[in-house]
């Protein structure tokens, strides 16, 4: 993997111009780390018609919920899962009425282009073939791909014959990362990662039959600490309309009521 894509995957908050310092207001967004490449292009998009600027970290759900717990600096949580939205709700951290799903993840299994395993015969099952040492998965203690993945390897009937080989991410973008860089042989990752440009071009990869795992449904909602309520839920209201839609389904994610 080049240097510049490493530094770039690994950066938390997304880097801006100049001439986007100059808005008058900012948006502060804990995103889950499927989002990186959709949700930069979903910023792109919203700030060229808003005065605002949207300010991204990226990493696990589970690891943003244990920070918003103790009321992290952000405006907007966009999970990977609806269960850490509706929690922080539950425990009154959140703005009454801002609950919203905004997607439908995708699990695939991903492979550098060099590799030699045959993807499209063997699907789930080429993590048990002998060549596999590693496979990359999130962790499943804090990130929801990673528990889908778990159940995904479940229903093939692999998960007892290839556990001691799993490697753990501390989110779904670093399991890419282990496969990318060769720490892994394979990687079961988020399609959304999978199609973005500077990945697609780097590997071959399967998608994971939907009935093996269950629906990675996604959604948001506003902390009761937001700083900027209004610009926070205008990027709401973006993610969800029309243009911010296509992105997402660009991307690879199903839309909530597909």
């Amino acid at each position: 993997m080049a240097a510049g894509l490493s530094a770039a995957l690994l950066t938390a908050c997304d880097q801006r111009s100049a001439a986007d310092r100059t808005k008058t207001h900012q948006v502060r967004v804990a995103a889950a780390s499927d989002l990186r490449f959709a949700l930069n292009e979903l910023a792109r998009r919203f700030e060229a018609d808003h005065d605002v600027k949207v300010m991204a970290s990226y990493g696990s759900s589970g690891t943003f919920y244990t920070q918003l717990l103790n009321q992290a600096p952000f405006d907007l949580f966009l999970s990977a899962d609806l269960e850490y939205p509706r929690q922080l709700a539950a425990r009154g951290l959140t703005i009454d009425g801002t609950e919203f799903q905004y997607a439908v993840g995708r699990l695939v299994v991903w492979t550098r282009r060099s590799s030699g395993l045959d993807l499209e015969a063997a699907g789930l099952r080429t993590l048990a073939d002998p060549a596999v040492a590693h496979v990359a998965i999130a962790n499943p203690a804090h990130a929801p791909y990673g528990r889908a993945a778990v159940a995904a390897m479940q229903s093939a009937a692999v998960y007892d014959a290839v556990r001691q080989n799993l490697v753990f991410g501390e989110n779904v973008e670093q399991a890419l990362q282990f496969a990318q860089s060769g720490a892994a042989d394979v990687g079961i990752v988020a399609l959304s990662l999978a199609l973005a440009p500077p990945v697609k071009d780097q590997g071959r990869y399967v998608i994971v039959p939907l009935e093996t795992y269950p629906r990675i449904t996604q959604g948001g909602i506003i902390l009761r600490w937001a700083a900027d309520v209004d610009s926070a839920r205008a990027l709401r209201a973006f993610i969800i309309g029309a243009e911010g839609r296509a992105v997402l389904k660009r991307y690879g994610f199903f839309l909530p009521e597909s």
